[in-house]
């Protein structure tokens, strides 16, 4: 039972500010990283920032209608949603059904647009996860009955997604599902195990594909191929060491004139570097750190259990995949082919990163903010 007093009736505004804060940052640096590309390509400048305003809008209605509903709803059709979730990532993989971009078949054409099952995928088996610790805390600490069989879950997901291929995902997918057991009371003797198996398998899965040995050794010295695997990195690089403290100012980046492929998507960081400095990317990676405090706030304040792996799992999934893009484009982790939560450019990112949103501030109205 919730007590009255506990129950303000509003979002946490502190965190829907910071959300709104990142979108609009997004929409502006999705346009100045993007429109010589897309004079080039579509003879259009504006062709992604028109795009990333329908997702953003068609993102920030989503956010309102699941911020009203009450997130218990979740619990009661997860198990659907994960269902529907395994459906589209198996049918992705049907020639002719899915589509191939840069190298991965992840994408479901609809019309003029395209749908990634693998996105859905996260916030589905956050729901599930969340709701099979809540009503079976005490299970999770059996290897046979508890952790086992949402772990044989977690590598099933990560198993279609990897058939795509599309690894960037599946790690992060893995790890956030990680944190949740974690959290939910799993034995660390579990994790140590897994961790040895987790090792050998992910090493096993860089040495079966030729282009993930030349990210590695395109990490450790990019300067070996310039213009090959290690061209990426290095024009990221280039990009932020221009920036210095104030930016070259905004509009002015000349890394985006073809130097570094398609910037609006994984690297639009480094753009944001170069043209607002390390003042306004120091102002990104704190808006970040203020969505992780008032997420694990709302976390810790939830009224039930369920509540709390459900905002911990939305707060652990956006902040995994913004230190990994980030880390991406400063050179300190191979190149991964991850998306900046809010920021770049991406349909089915950023409509499921917005409507996420939405339930962890629905979860902050039961909480005190």
């Amino acid at each position: 039972m919730l007590r009255k007093e506990s129950v303000k009736g509003h979002p946490d505004y502190i965190l829907l500010i910071v959300i709104i804060s990142l979108l609009l940052l997004g929409i502006i640096m999705v346009f100045t990283s993007s429109y010589i590309w897309a004079e080039y390509k579509y003879e259009d400048m504006f062709f992604f920032v028109k795009r990333q305003l329908l997702f953003a809008s068609v993102g920030v209605i989503g956010m309102i209608i699941i911020m009203s509903i009450p997130y218990h709803f979740w619990i009661v059709y997860s198990k659907v949603i994960l269902l529907a979730c395994f459906f589209l990532l198996i049918i992705v993989l049907i020639p002719g059904i899915g589509m191939i971009r840069g190298g991965a078949q992840s994408w479901i054409g609809v019309g003029a647009f395209s749908i990634q099952p693998s996105e859905f995928v996260k916030l589905g088996l956050i729901m599930f996860l969340s709701m099979k610790l809540a009503k079976n805390k005490k299970q999770i600490t059996s290897f046979r009955k508890g952790f086992l069989p949402l772990l044989l879950l977690i590598f099933a997901v990560f198993g279609l997604i990897m058939l795509q291929p599309d690894l960037g995902t599946g790690v992060v997918l893995v790890l956030t599902c990680m944190v949740l057991l974690f959290v939910g009371g799993a034995r660390i003797l579990h994790f140590m195990g897994i961790a040895l198996i987790g090792i050998v398998a992910f090493i096993l899965l860089i040495l079966s594909a030729p282009y993930r040995i030349s990210r590695i050794t395109a990490f450790l010295n990019p300067w070996e191929d310039p213009l090959g695997d290690g061209f990426q990195i290095i024009q990221s690089l280039y990009a932020l060491g221009p920036g210095g403290l104030m930016g070259t100012g905004l509009g002015n980046s000349l890394q985006k004139y073809f130097y570094l492929p398609e910037p609006q998507t994984d690297f639009i960081f480094a753009i944001l570097g170069e043209e607002l400095g390390f003042i306004g990317g120091g102002f990104v990676i704190c808006l970040f750190a203020m969505f992780f405090w008032r997420g694990i706030k709302i976390a810790l304040e939830s009224p039930d259990h369920f509540g709390r792996y459900l905002a911990l799992g939305i707060v652990s999934l956006v902040t995994i995949q913004t230190l990994i893009n980030i880390s991406v484009v400063i050179g300190l982790i191979p190149v991964t082919g991850i998306t900046l939560p809010y920021l770049s450019y991406g349909g089915s990112s950023l409509t499921l990163t917005l409507c996420s949103s939405g339930i962890l501030l629905n979860i902050s109205k039961m909480t005190r903010h």
